[in-house]
């Protein structure tokens, strides 16, 4: 949804008035304004968009990404332009620990705390699930290491940072491809799959103090998955789901910003998928 330029400014001046608050706990569940979020994969289609629903909960943002700073640059200048907020771009290799210890280190001390993890960096490489020749070594251990492992190794890194507010919250972006045999390629599907188990796993070893849930979107308009397909191949491949149509990258973001805000709910996984997928 588009807003215009008096709803804006109300929202700005709205946050400015709130001042700097910790998450609290209240009746809608935990107060997220001047709150501190490290967005992975911030300068992608649904990173950003992640990042906009964040940033107009006055949640503070850490944009990465893996090599285009000057995009994720882009996205931080304009979320602190638009929404009044503080915002800036990180690199980070997800695969690389060293890289994502100084990750967490450097957030936390640029922006005094860190409140959220948001892990939605990933890779992705077509590959027939019937091409099995074709699904070597390297593209297995690439995907995993990006989307099963780097998650992990985000989640070690930024825990002590996130219990110490006492309210900490981490969200990983998993995809209905780990919930049924599906997706573009095997190796994805598994490293989805496994994501998914890892946010419960999670939620078992942060309990109380930190709350892990997941979002696994489906196919997504204005998205890379359906950037190359006319209006007609993206109706014709939504036929499977009850909604008939493709889902909305903004509803996957207020599902992020819900599980950022809740109090209850850990160990979950969301499908935002226009009702294809059971589970």
């Amino acid at each position: 949804m588009e807003l215009n330029q008096n709803t804006r400014q109300a929202i700005r001046i709205w946050v400015k008035m709130a001042g700097a608050r910790h998450l609290t706990r209240g009746e809608t569940g935990m107060e997220l304004t001047n709150t501190v979020a490290i967005v992975t994969g911030g300068n992608g289609g649904l990173g950003q968009r992640i990042c906009q629903a964040l940033a107009l909960e006055g949640v503070n943002i850490a944009v990465v990404c893996a090599q285009n700073i000057d995009g994720a640059d882009t996205v931080a200048r304009r979320l602190g332009k638009e929404y009044g907020i503080k915002a800036d771009a990180f690199s980070c290799d997800v695969t690389d620990s060293a890289d994502v210890t100084a990750l967490s280190r450097a957030v936390t001390e640029h922006f005094g705390r860190l409140d959220i993890l948001i892990n939605d960096a990933a890779y992705n490489k077509s590959i027939p699930f019937s091409d099995l020749d074709g699904l070597t070594q390297e593209e297995w251990d690439r995907i995993l290491d990006t989307n099963l492992t780097g998650p992990m190794r985000l989640i070690k890194a930024t825990a002590p940072a996130l219990k110490l507010q006492g309210a900490g919250r981490i969200v990983n972006i998993a995809s209905v491809a780990g919930l049924s045999p599906t997706g573009s390629s095997i190796a994805y599907a598994v490293s989805k799959a496994g994501l998914i188990h890892l946010t419960r796993c999670m939620a078992v070893a942060l309990a109380p103090n930190t709350l892990v849930n997941c979002v696994a979107p489906g196919l997504l308009e204005g998205t890379r998955a359906t950037a190359n397909l006319s209006d007609q191949q993206v109706q014709r491949a939504s036929q499977g789901s009850l909604l008939k149509k493709a889902a909305d990258k903004d509803d996957c973001a207020r599902m992020v910003v819900e599980m950022c805000r809740t109090d209850t709910l850990t160990g979950q996984t969301i499908a935002i998928d226009s009702g294809r997928v059971f589970h």
